[in-house]
């Protein structure tokens, strides 16, 4: 055997045994690279089943807790509210009805001085006015003579009938006359027919005035007076007066010296109209001796705004909600005998700064929710805690 072929042998048994050594080799990484896992996989099984159980805890009810409310029927007596000013019944610009100086004044003749029925004012110089009925009534007593022996000489044929009508006549025009000089003598003297309060003063003692001139204000002090305005929603619920009765009762109040103060006023009228702004209608309610001079009581000053609760008609069998309650402009959350949440609308007849009165769309017995919740949605599931309107 030649060297060459003794190489060729030894080259083919060197890459046999690397070929061998190389398949070991493989095997072996695969066993590793499948067996660590493996082992890591039984090894992570045993420390669990090693490891204790925790403790296990009760489930927590999340489900939001609210207030529910019972609704229940009542017969509500509704009152309805409006606001105003106390202005006089009645008020009165003095003016001058003669020309003259102003020679007398009365004390109570300042503003806010108090005056009873037919206390002189204010005085105008009489003197012209006095002379005036003096030549009146002598005008008088001459006519008077004259139609007398007019009379006597018509009796007795000689006189006609003529001459002795205008004897008639002119004694007639006399006294007319002198009616007339009383009646301005009458007019210096500036008085009224009622009991009132000096609401400006316009003159003064010494000045002159002329027929019309203002002399000052003044008012009644019988009755007052304030216009409530009324939506055609509220007239719903007051009865007016038709001209035959009394309309309802009102409560006046106001704060006088830091305190609320109330009066007792009633309906009197309505002006009967619909105001074309505000698409109200006025009713009137009338305040008697309001600066108390025959009772007892604090005085109400006109000008005074007060607030004004009337007394309204009455409803049976209707359901009243708090106000708070409300969701939107008419919708209640009701909760249904699963407690789950039902979103409804109700017909809302009234309501006012505390309440909201619903006649459909409610039935008694159901529960409403009082809690505020942030996105109540229907179906929602709610616990619940009931309680029933006071």
């Amino acid at each position: 055997m030649t060297e060459l072929t003794v190489k060729n042998l030894q080259n083919k048994r060197s890459l046999a045994v690397q070929k061998t050594n190389n398949q070991g080799n493989m095997k072996m990484r695969i066993i590793l690279v499948l067996g660590i896992p493996i082992l890591a996989f039984l090894a992570a099984a045993m420390l669990t089943n090693m490891r204790p159980e925790p403790p296990k805890k009760e489930r927590v009810n999340l489900d939001p807790l609210v207030e529910a409310i019972v609704l229940e029927t009542m017969t509500e007596n509704f009152r309805v509210r409006s606001q105003g000013t106390v202005r006089p019944k009645t008020e009165t610009i003095l003016s001058a009805e003669v020309s003259g100086t102003i020679t007398e004044i009365s004390p109570q003749f300042v503003a806010g001085g108090v005056f009873q029925a037919n206390d002189v004012l204010l005085r105008i110089d009489p003197t012209n006015y006095t002379v005036a009925v003096e030549q009146a009534q002598a005008l008088v007593a001459q006519r008077d003579i004259e139609h007398d022996g007019a009379k006597k000489l018509k009796s007795q044929g000689y006189r006609a009938a003529a001459e002795y009508a205008s004897a008639v006549a002119a004694l007639a025009t006399a006294r007319t006359e002198l009616v007339r000089a009383q009646h301005n003598l009458e007019k210096t003297y500036i008085r009224l027919p009622y009991e009132g309060m000096v609401r400006a003063k316009e003159t003064d003692i010494g000045q002159y005035v002329s027929p019309g001139v203002r002399l000052g204000v003044v008012f009644a002090t019988d009755y007052a007076e304030v216009r409530l305005p009324l939506t055609q929603l509220d007239l719903a619920f007051v009865d007016l007066p038709d001209g035959r009765g009394d309309g309802p009762t009102v409560t006046l109040s106001a704060v006088k010296k830091g305190r609320s103060t109330e009066w007792a006023a009633r309906i009197v009228r309505t002006e009967g109209v619909v105001d074309e702004k505000s698409r109200v209608t006025y009713v009137v309610a009338s305040i008697a001796d309001p600066y108390r001079q025959h009772t007892d009581g604090v005085p109400l000053p006109m000008g005074t705004f007060v607030s004004a609760s009337i007394s309204g008609s009455k409803a049976d069998n209707i359901i009243r909600v708090p106000r708070a309650v409300l969701r939107g402009s008419n919708q209640l959350i009701f909760i249904d005998e699963k407690n789950t949440l039902r979103i409804r609308n109700v017909n809302i007849v009234r309501s006012d700064a505390d309440y909201v009165y619903v006649d459909g769309g409610a039935a008694v017995g159901e529960r409403v929710v009082a809690t505020a919740l942030e996105s109540p949605v229907n179906g929602m599931l709610v616990r619940t805690t009931t309680e029933k309107i006071d």
